[in-house]
């Protein structure tokens, strides 16, 4: 059998004697800095360098996108070690990614790309028609956005790509944080996306994230099977994602509450557009403070969701994240009428879904509510999982009948 030959001038990262290579070749994208041979050369290498991954016997494993400073060394960016990272290699897999994208959806508004699931570490980008905002959060990618803008044009058609630099992880990869317009013109208005038989406005020029979580969007369903007649409450609402899809399933009102008077100013278009602003209120305010004064006015509602931000992002801050999410669903649980739907949610890859079910039971209890679990859903099928990766399925959706 003929070894396979690429690049004599790329760089090489071997694993340390003794690390078994076995997770990486049966498909764990990541390798760790402690599991690699860290000398003085490969610690100078910058960050996003490619170089061809070794075991300790010096047979390749693929070719990885290297940070040193990280605690993930090695993201793997191609199996081929002889992979040629060029415009060609970005339209393949883009291509691949909008097959999927377009057997699911039949309009053009989704997450097209999901970092590692699609072949891209470190990198998000959301379409909006033939908009689209990329999140370049590794640095392999940041030093070749003009050939994955030009394969985006080619293939998708996009004429309008936007940056979004607020990704945390960019500052560990030694990446600036200025947003900026690579292709067309920034809009001048938020963009009007269908979804679910709502419509949402997505501000990509100075939402969060990418101006709309599609994640979301088979947990909308759910919510909107249960919330004919109903009396909807829809806490960190951002513009309005769960409050519009219910409304749109024949709800008799919804009040979105959000810190943010321009992502409940988006929510309100949405309704207006829908023709839905009759049913329609917000509320802007502390998620926990309006939640307490809710409960102090006596308020009920038919359908109380909570989706809040990560409280978890990383592991040091799992325990607090956890008494969040316990707290969230202690104060929202008395706002449920008897027999009503409570939903709490969770963006926080720390918290697994167990722990995050143990603190949402534990709260409602400290209510005094007794829950029975209805639906579990996860994120949707444009956010597909890394099956090796279990931080690639970040997002659940609880529903409880109280």
């Amino acid at each position: 059998m003929t070894a396979p030959s690429f690049p004599s001038d790329r760089p090489k990262l071997r694993m340390r004697p003794k690390m078994d290579p076995r997770r990486i070749r049966h498909g764990f994208p990541w390798v760790y800095a402690n599991e690699l041979v860290l000398d003085r050369r490969t610690k100078a290498l910058a960050p996003g360098t490619l170089a061809v991954l070794e075991d300790d016997n010096r047979a390749p494993l693929g070719l990885v996108a290297v940070n040193t400073a990280s605690k993930i060394a090695g993201r793997m960016v191609d199996r081929d070690p002889a992979a040629n990272i060029d415009q060609a290699w970005f339209e393949a897999r883009i291509a691949r990614a909008l097959a999927l994208r377009e057997t699911l959806f039949n309009a053009p508004f989704y997450r097209l790309i999901h970092a590692e699931a699609d072949g891209f570490p470190g990198v998000i980008i959301d379409r909006f028609g033939d908009t689209a905002v990329i999140q370049p959060n590794a640095a392999w990618a940041d030093a070749r956005l003009g050939d994955l803008t030009a394969a985006l044009q080619n293939v998708v058609g996009i004429k309008t790509l936007i940056k979004n630099a607020s990704g945390r992880t960019r500052a560990l990869e030694g990446l600036d944080d200025q947003g900026a317009v690579f292709v067309g013109e920034m809009p001048q208005d938020p963009i009007p996306v269908p979804m679910n038989g709502a419509i949402y406005m997505a501000d990509v020029a100075g939402g969060q994230k990418t101006g709309l979580f599609f994640d979301q969007r088979p947990n909308h369903v759910f919510a909107q099977s249960v919330a004919t007649g109903a009396r909807v409450l829809d806490v960190f609402s951002h513009v309005g994602g769960f409050g519009l899809a219910a409304l749109a399933g024949g709800a008799a009102s919804t009040l979105c509450v959000d810190g943010s008077a321009t992502a409940l100013g988006l929510a309100q278009d949405g309704a207006d557009a829908m023709g839905a602003s009759d049913r329609f209120a917000t509320r802007q305010g502390d998620a926990f403070d309006v939640l307490a004064e809710l409960q102090a006015e006596g308020a009920q509602f038919d359908m109380v969701i909570c989706d809040p931000p990560a409280f978890a992002p990383a592991k040091p801050a799992l325990d607090a994240g956890l008494r969040a999410y316990e707290r969230i669903a202690r104060l929202a649980a008395p706002l449920v009428v008897d027999g009503g739907i409570l939903g709490l949610c969770s963006c926080s890859h720390a918290a697994d879904l167990a722990k995050f079910r143990a603190a949402s039971v534990r709260g409602m209890g400290r209510a005094g509510r007794s829950p029975v679990l209805l639906h579990t859903g996860f994120a949707g099928p444009d956010h597909p999982q890394l099956p090796q990766l279990a931080e690639s399925g970040y997002l659940k959706a609880l529903f409880f009948r109280v």
